[in-house]
């Protein structure tokens, strides 16, 4: 059984329900997670860590929620954002920036930080998806409308093939 996460915890506070999934943490791949823990790809979404370039005023990082399988689309995410430019933060500024290894990169483990969250809007499609729980090794299945009240994501089209 999984030791209890904050990201479990905030869950439970909001009497949201889930379901916990392990895997070895040497797996930092979504798609690999997937296979895995065998579930469909598309269900495993992967939570990447977003900067806007040449916007000192902007401290905060973003979050961008994406399937497992795609790509998050730079300009698109920029747009959305509404900032000119945006990159992906290295492995290191990631966890730097999050305190998480990346694998286990949590919007929900992250709420105190209150980020802008993107959810790509391909999720809007589904009734539950899988998200890290804020610790490589451990995901979570939790239902899509609930989850976007508690992590205050905005719905975007902010991923490619």
């Amino acid at each position: 059984m999984a030791k209890k996460l904050n990201s479990m915890r905030i869950l439970e506070q909001h009497k949201i329900p889930y379901e916990v999934f392990e895997y070895p943490d040497s797996i930092k791949d979504a798609e690999e997670v997937a296979e895995v823990l065998g579930v469909p790809y598309f269900t495993v979404f992967k939570t990447l860590v977003v900067q806007a370039v040449d916007r000192p005023d902007i401290k905060n990082p973003y979050l961008a929620i994406i399937p497992s399988e795609k790509q998050l689309d730079l300009k698109k995410m920029a747009a959305t954002a509404g900032v000119k430019k945006v990159r992906m933060a290295s492995q290191k500024d990631a966890e730097r920036l999050t305190g998480l290894q990346v694998g286990g990169i949590s919007a929900l483990a992250l709420l105190q930080k209150q980020w802008d969250v993107y959810l790509d809007q391909s999720a809007t499609q589904l009734q539950q998806i899988i998200i890290s729980a804020g610790q490589r090794g451990t995901q979570l299945r939790v239902p899509v409308i609930p989850l976007l009240r508690v992590i205050r994501a905005k719905i975007a089209d902010i991923s490619t093939e």
